[in-house]
């Protein structure tokens, strides 16, 4: 075999999803040579598959469904939903028909340097794309993210089964639809295509819909859906698929049958580390995800960041990593230039530069998930941030608990909107230890939720704040004095 072709750079980043380019492109823009390696396309999964494409969706649909409610607040509408224009602006305006060139183009425009690829550790500060191998100086970033997560039925893999790409990428709806997983992603998109005239149907494992969550989560979440002709069954375990090529037929445990035209399998993500070749540098390649310090440090030279280190798959966390990798990183190489230069006057790269935006002056930050916020964007959305009441419990806390319904509000009465705030308090110390806001504008309401648990804001300060009338965040104080 012919000896690969070796490269010397400061830094290789594998994997550009949203935390890989961030780290990229800020590494390049600080004056490194960087190269960033992508196999399918720059940005990865949330603009073209994730978040952005399925927003727009989002945002159809519930145009279409507040125009239904014309009726009820204000006259006549007719309403005649149509797919085309959704299906074209999520290609046009938000995928380039799937084409990274704008994303490759801006990496390239700060300095740094592409390689379209399948990339592998190839020892200590090496990786190897091809018949090349990259040896970096100063470090190695891993942000290949994860992929859907397809369980081995019987007889599926022998079938045209959606994961979420398809979904994203359909053009022309189908008459009926099952969906395989009531989590996030799942609800998101029943609501979507059932509000566009598809007979869906959720399949739930567990006993409830949005099970990470607060049980009256679930409760607002299924009771939005099944208003919107979304038929939920849960505790269904999934024993065989077939497809006749017309339609699916999935049976479950017990005997129970569901047929549609499509199949969607939403039932969770996986990263696949054992593709990164971690057993050249002594990492066990066997871990689920990709085991990390509060440094996203994975060993000595090496960095992960984004969903591949299992802190959750949401595109917030992966940009609040890249932060702190590029903040170590630049700490990283200023200290070893400074090192190899006896005299001082080694290259300053890595000083004002290497803590610009981590909201940390003079340092590297930690990271801390304590206040982790999450919102499943469907209507009305849920906001949740840090421990649900359960996992408070789970772990001992003298727990409170104040809630307030939206409908008890103004705001909330007005819009004749479902929801509530849950607040879950530490009593010893407190403060909130977690949160959910559930509404119209759920997710909105959740931030100043999110700022009182990482801030650890005294409930004493909570309850003596003054709360904008009438608005949907107004509900915070009632549940604040619920808690008391």
């Amino acid at each position: 075999m012919a000896e690969p072709e070796l490269v010397d750079v400061d830094v290789v980043v594998l994997g550009l999803g949203v935390g890989g380019e961030e780290v990229a492109g800020r590494l390049a823009e600080a004056g490194l040579s960087v190269v960033g390696i992508e196999r399918r396309l720059v940005g990865g999964e949330c603009p073209y598959w994730g978040c952005i494409p399925s927003k727009m969706m989002i945002r159809a649909a519930n145009a279409v469904a507040e125009a239904r409610r014309v009726a009820e607040f204000a006259g006549e509408a007719d309403v005649r939903p149509d797919w085309a224009p959704v299906a074209k602006r999520i290609r046009e305006e938000a995928t380039d028909n799937w084409d990274d060139r704008v994303a490759v183009e801006r990496f390239t425009g700060k300095g740094g340097r592409f390689v379209r690829g399948s990339g592998a550790l190839d020892g200590p500060g090496r990786v190897r794309v091809g018949d090349r191998v990259f040896r970096a100086r100063h470090g190695i970033v891993l942000g290949t993210g994860t992929r859907p997560f397809v369980p081995p039925l019987p007889g599926l893999a022998d079938t045209p089964y959606w994961t979420n790409q398809q979904a994203i990428e359909v053009e022309e709806l189908p008459a009926s639809l099952l969906v395989l997983g009531g989590g996030a992603i799942g609800l998101e998109l029943a609501q979507v295509f059932a509000r566009f005239g598809v007979e869906v149907t959720v399949l739930e494992a567990s006993g409830r819909v949005l099970a990470v969550e607060e049980p009256e989560s679930s409760e607002v979440a299924a009771a939005a859906l099944r208003a919107d002709g979304v038929r939920i069954a849960t505790e269904v375990r999934a024993e065989r698929v077939d497809h006749d090529g017309r339609a699916f037929t999935l049976r479950a445990v017990g005997g129970a049958e569901f047929t549609a035209e499509r199949l969607l399998v939403v039932t969770g993500r996986r990263a696949h580390l054992n593709e990164l070749g971690l057993d050249t540098v002594g990492v066990d390649p066997g871990q689920r995800f990709l085991a990390v310090d509060d440094r996203m440090r994975v060993a000595d030279g090496i960095w992960g960041v984004g969903d591949l280190t299992g802190e959750g798959a949401f595109t917030h966390i992966a940009m609040y990593q890249a932060a702190i990798v590029v903040a170590d990183v630049l700490d990283h190489v200023r200290r070893a230039r400074a090192g190899a230069d006896a005299s001082g006057a080694a290259s300053a790269v890595g000083g004002a530069a290497r803590t610009e935006g981590t909201g940390i002056a003079g340092g590297v930050p930690h990271a801390d998930y304590r206040a982790l916020p999450r919102v499943t964007f469907t209507d009305p959305e849920i906001g949740a941030v840090g421990l649900t009441e359960r996992q408070a419990r789970e772990r001992g806390i003298n727990v409170q608990v104040g809630v307030s319904r939206l409908d008890s509000s103004t705001r909330g009465w007005i819009h004749r909107g479902d929801g509530f705030v849950k607040l879950v308090a530490d009593a010893d110390r407190g403060v909130l230890v977690g949160a959910t806001s559930v509404g119209p504008a759920g997710g909105e309401v959740l931030s100043g939720l999110v700022v009182a648990v990482h801030a650890e804001v005294p409930l004493s300060r909570l309850r003596h704040m003054i709360y904008a009338y009438p608005t949907f965040h107004r509900a915070i104080e009632t549940a604040v004095r619920d808690l008391s």
